[in-house]
């Protein structure tokens, strides 16, 4: 099985006993459904039973890695705090359809089965095309390309077509985006205990509406504690996230142009793109006949799981939990719990061609994660043998040297022989010559090969630059290494967070 590397967390994390609540059956609908689903909203039922949620953006073939390694996180320390707590703490992956970045979400890339990296995409959406939540985004036609083309990138066997057929199950044309992500995710992680919620479920809509009214009637007071709230974190030297500032509330509409930004106004709100004005009394004939029109920013999207769900943390990436600190007054102004905000996991995994070339060239991990290229460039100077240079120029100089007197010798008993002795030499160095030639060809060529294993091993563990969990689906490791894969990471997360974890016993 694959070595699992970690990404040091820093300081432990001290988990504060939380508030009891109560899993709202309205929300069973919303469940996505897989074997074992039902199971876990028993134990969601149970007297005290708690959630640790995350979730990320709906993206092609499930999108990066990080996208289960995160699902992972939240089982990892909903496990540890159920040990510590002697209480239900069921993890949930809160699947937010309603985001409308196409772009971000449309393409997907792996390691092929050589180890190259391979990409597919969706067509782009046209640049005037409504911002259609992914919840209502199909996949269309495209769809069928991109899996025949991750398909024909893997030689056959059992992993690549047990992958595939998980893939086609679920990312068909008729599909939405997000539908087709939380169904393949469930598939995966329902039997890991990890439930997989549609946030944008028309019985989840309904619940969240009040809040989001709440959060527009308390609009103009949010964007001016938002503003100062961003400054003390600049001030501090932490980035915000998120922008604020300019008069957008914290809620979208989804009309006829897709998803757009309630702005406060005098008469109300005005949507950022349509420019259609709304006062208080239509938003909220909205929330109650049609709920799922409406949805919140990154800022309020923690907050209604606060809200909605029996939440005890929140397991987030390094951008969610800069926007986390910022979110402090969303919570506040709204009177919800604030969960606490937990780092997820992170690290990579380390094939075994790549621990080859590190043991090949004696070289670090460490190499090969930095940004530099120190480990190519000394593989450069080692093109030819130390001391091969030398060899040659000092060859060179006793040819000359030793056919001087041959040459004067040759001259002195018939002068008509110089002119040959001296072609013997051009000969002797010329063949000095090919032979350096050849063995600097050679050595080149080697060299060649060995920065293409080099770059190979680089590109498995940091491709285009980037963390391996940021770019590489989860999908293209199944196709290679099979479904066992996924049980070893997520015991090895689940270790990870019970070390890394110090929890404080639940108070009477």
């Amino acid at each position: 099985m694959l070595p699992i590397i970690d990404t040091p967390l820093g300081d432990p994390v001290r988990m504060p006993a939380q508030r009891a609540a109560a899993w709202n059956t309205a929300f069973d609908p919303a469940v996505v459904p897989a074997a074992g689903a039902s199971a876990l909203v028993a134990r969601l039922r149970a007297p005290g039973a708690l959630v640790v949620t995350t979730g990320q953006q709906a993206g092609l073939f499930t999108g990066p890695s990080y996208a289960v390694t995160k699902a992972f996180s939240a089982r990892g320390l909903a496990l540890a705090l159920e040990r510590r707590w002697g209480r239900p703490v069921v993890p949930v992956y809160w699947v937010p359809g309603d985001d409308h970045d196409f772009e971000e979400v449309s393409a997907v890339s792996w390691l092929d089965g050589e180890g190259r990296l391979a990409t597919a995409s969706l067509p782009p959406r046209a640049s005037d095309a409504p911002l259609t939540p992914m919840w209502r985004q199909l996949l269309g036609d495209g769809v069928t390309a991109a899996l025949d083309a991750f398909e024909a990138s893997f030689p056959a066997s059992d992993t690549r077509e047990e992958t595939v057929a998980w893939l086609r199950r679920h990312y068909r044309p008729d599909a939405t985006v997000a539908g087709a992500y939380a169904a393949a995710l469930a598939e995966l992680l329902t039997p890991f205990g990890i439930l997989c919620v549609e946030s944008t479920h028309p019985a989840v809509k309904q619940a969240a509406a009040p809040h989001l009214l709440r959060a527009l009637e308390q609009a103009t007071a949010l964007d001016q504690e938002l503003v100062s709230a961003a400054a003390e974190l600049i001030a501090a030297g932490r980035d915000p996230g998120v922008a604020v500032g300019d008069g957008a509330s914290l809620v979208f509409l989804d009309g006829a142009l897709g998803r757009d930004r309630l702005v406060t106004s005098k008469r109300g709100f005005v949507t950022r793109r349509g420019q259609s004005i709304l006062g208080m009394p239509e938003v909220a004939r909205i929330a109650a006949e049609e709920p799922t029109r409406l949805s919140g920013n990154v800022l309020m999207r923690p907050v209604l799981e606060s809200a909605l769900l029996p939440t005890v943390a929140y397991v987030a990436g390094p951008g969610e939990m800069r926007y986390l600190a910022l979110a402090e007054p969303v919570y506040q102004r709204l009177g919800v719990p604030r969960q606490l905000p937990v780092p997820r996991w992170a690290g990579f995994l380390l094939e075994g061609r790549v621990t080859r070339t590190l043991e090949k060239f004696g070289a670090s991990l460490d190499d090969l994660l930095s940004d530099g290229t120190a480990l190519e460039a000394r593989i450069a100077r080692q093109a030819l043998p130390e001391g091969a240079e030398r060899a040659f120029a000092g060859l060179r100089e006793a040819i000359e040297q030793s056919y001087e007197p041959v040459i004067r010798a040759a001259a002195t008993v018939d002068p008509t022989l110089e002119r040959p002795a001296g072609t013997a030499r051009g000969q002797a160095l010329h063949a000095v010559q090919e032979l350096e030639k050849k063995l600097l060809q050679h050595a080149r060529k080697r060299e060649a090969t060995e920065l293409a294993q080099v770059a190979r091993a680089r590109l498995s563990v940091r491709p285009e630059g980037k963390p391996q969990e940021r770019v590489l689906s989860m999908a293209g490791f199944l196709a290679r290494y099979g479904g066992e894969l996924l049980g070893a990471i997520a015991e090895h997360i689940a270790s990870w967070y019970g070390h890394a974890l110090e929890a404080a016993p639940p108070t009477p």
